[in-house]
């Protein structure tokens, strides 16, 4: 058992003094023998609770004490506060107004900087204030540094969570170490989902991109393990702030719920993995040289070690253990209407050479005749293997990725295929014999079976 101490600094005070004064309450003593006691007592050095120096103590204030602990006992010898604590009662009600204006319209603004600028002003006398009078100030007004720290936010902060499992995902993307690949050093970069109310992972996945397509198909393979949540909960980046990620989750019905900008505490759920994260895997990764070999080890870090160990926030349950204990929502979800929900379309104007350029890969279209032409081109997200196609006209006509070498030995096609060109003219029409016949005057022969246009 813990030693039994004082609550807090007072109740230490309290005890100090009883302890000066005790042993005069418990004595017999006449009026001149309790002076005589307390002159001597007066004589002495006392090393108050918290101090670094011993001193003495009056006469008057051992009387006081003396009769207060004879009346109360330990708690009529606690300090008592002042009644006007943490309150500047050398500021006149207009100063005192100007000075919290000032705060409020400039939060980081120091208190230093304040007075100096007020002084040079002429709006307040040199040393009329001090600092920690308007320190004071702030501090009981909730304009102190501590309470304007996140950006001059007014509201404040509750620990909250989702109802259920599977009522709110966080996502988001860790930035790892580099790996060395073929001599080049590629980005790490982890994207991560996690169940709100009981911190289950239900994605994690390493990858050299940041990509808003790289989050939409971690949301699909976590759909298919897991179903969908009623909400996602993702940054304020333009990784997630496109229209694709948007009108995906509307499709899916999955709430897309932005956080605030330049607010990390209200991601702190996701911030706190990311930091085991980097305690138990990234900080230790050596000189991997793979995807798959990061991606192993993330797993297994959640299989083995994160999922069954007890959780300070779920009062030490663990998060699998909340995860599969929680009744969810039967899911219609269905391959079908995934790729429904994930196909996206747009307008490509198709080169002269048959070819679309597409997140940066050219595929070819065997239409020559579309060539030049705008076109719908459709990709389904849900896979990133899955080729593209164009629809026309209410067909839908394949893509291939061109092959230059193989198309160097190819026989062209035929741009419109059924329609052959004449093998000789049959209608007289020569622009330039029409035009010297004119210059000269001279009227044009035909041939009386020829029409004259």
């Amino acid at each position: 058992m813990d030693a039994l101490t004082p609550k807090d600094h007072a109740e230490a005070v309290a005890v100090f003094r009883s302890e000066v004064v005790a042993s005069l309450c418990h004595r017999e003593l006449s009026h001149g023998d309790l002076r005589a006691e307390l002159l001597a007592l007066a004589g002495e050095r006392f090393r108050l609770p918290g101090a670094k120096v011993t001193k003495t103590i009056s006469v008057p204030t051992l009387e006081r004490w003396y009769y207060a602990y004879r009346k109360g006992g330990l708690a009529a010898l606690v300090p008592k506060p002042r009644s006007d604590r943490g309150r500047a009662r050398a500021l006149a009600p207009e100063t005192r107004a100007l000075l919290l204006a000032i705060r409020r319209e400039n939060p980081s603004a120091s208190v230093p900087l304040i007075l100096g600028t007020l002084v040079r002003d002429g709006r307040l006398e040199r040393k009329a204030v001090s600092a920690a009078t308007v320190r004071r100030l702030f501090a009981d007004s909730g304009l102190d540094r501590v309470a304007i720290r996140d950006g001059g936010s007014t509201h404040t902060r509750l620990r909250w969570q989702a109802e259920r499992p599977g009522a709110l995902w966080h996502g988001d993307v860790c930035h790892g170490p580099h790996l060395l690949i073929g001599g080049k050093r590629l980005p790490l970069r982890i994207h991560g989902m996690l169940d709100d109310h009981s911190r289950f992972v239900v994605a994690l996945e390493a990858m050299h991109s940041e990509r808003e397509l790289d989050m939409l198909g971690l949301l699909c393979r976590a759909a298919r393990r897991h179903g969908l949540p009623d909400a996602l909960y993702l940054d304020n980046g333009s990784t997630y702030s496109g229209e694709t990620l948007r009108l995906g989750c509307e499709r899916l019905g999955v709430t897309l719920i932005h956080a605030r900008p330049y607010s990390p505490e209200a991601r702190g759920k996701m911030e706190r993995f990311w930091r085991t994260l980097r305690e138990g895997v990234l900080d230790h990764l050596g000189s991997l040289t793979s995807l798959h070999d990061v991606n192993v080890r993330l797993w297994a870090f959640l299989d083995q070690h994160y999922h069954l160990a007890p959780h300070a926030g779920l009062l030490g349950r663990t998060p699998a253990a909340v995860w599969q204990s929680a009744i969810r929502p039967v899911d219609d979800l269905d391959e079908e209407r995934l790729r429904a929900a994930l196909t996206v379309h747009e307008r490509r104007r198709v080169r002269r050479d048959t070819t679309i350029s597409i997140d940066g890969v050219v595929w070819e279209l065997a239409q020559g005749y579309l060539a030049g032409r705008i076109v719908t081109v459709g990709r389904c997200l849900t896979d990133a293997n899955l080729p593209p196609w164009v629809e026309h006209e209410g067909k839908r006509l394949d893509l291939h990725p061109v092959d230059a070498a193989q198309n160097a030995r190819t026989k062209r096609p035929p741009r419109h295929p059924g329609v052959t060109a004449p093998a000789s003219k049959t209608v007289p029409f020569d622009p330039a014999s029409a035009l010297l016949d004119q210059a000269t005057g001279r009227a044009a022969a035909h041939n009386d079976d020829e029409e004259i246009f």
